[in-house]
């Protein structure tokens, strides 16, 4: 695929994203992520409280619970309990990925990476470069852009 037809892509794959990221019940932050393979959407997630959780993710001083699920965390999940695979897959999220999410991306097979916003630590970025996965920014102000 040509580079220009890739980012109309990788613009509405994130566009996606940043949609589903509105469906987190958190307060600190909403994040979303879509995991697509083949052109095709695969998984989609969004942070939040596991299963049976009160969908609180913050503690009374604001500070996000230790057991919140990050987006990334969860699309991946998600694949895990299907038929499907995230071998070769791209995975778009709002937030950069942190250190934790960082190991999940690459041993799900997860080869790109497009996210929009930088997370404060940036060493789950390096990471992932490191173990050879794609890792590309597109800013919030590029995305609405045809």
């Amino acid at each position: 695929m040509d580079q220009n037809k890739l980012n109309k892509y990788d613009k509405a794959y994130l566009r996606i994203a940043k949609e589903w990221s509105r469906l987190s019940y958190c307060q600190r932050k909403q994040v979303g992520a879509i995991i697509v393979k083949d052109r095709m959407i695969i998984s989609d997630g969004y942070n939040g409280t596991p299963s049976g959780f009160e969908n609180c993710c913050e503690d009374a001083n604001g500070l996000t619970l230790w057991y919140v699920l990050h987006a990334e965390a969860n699309a991946i999940l998600k694949v895990a309990g299907s038929t499907q695979s995230c071998e070769n897959a791209t995975l778009y999220i709002t937030l950069s990925p942190c250190k934790e999410c960082s190991k999940l991306i690459h041993q799900s097979g997860i080869k790109r990476v497009v996210f929009q916003e930088g997370y404060k630590d940036l060493s789950g970025i390096q990471f992932l470069k490191d173990a050879g996965v794609e890792v590309v920014q597109i800013p919030e102000t590029e995305i609405n852009e045809k």
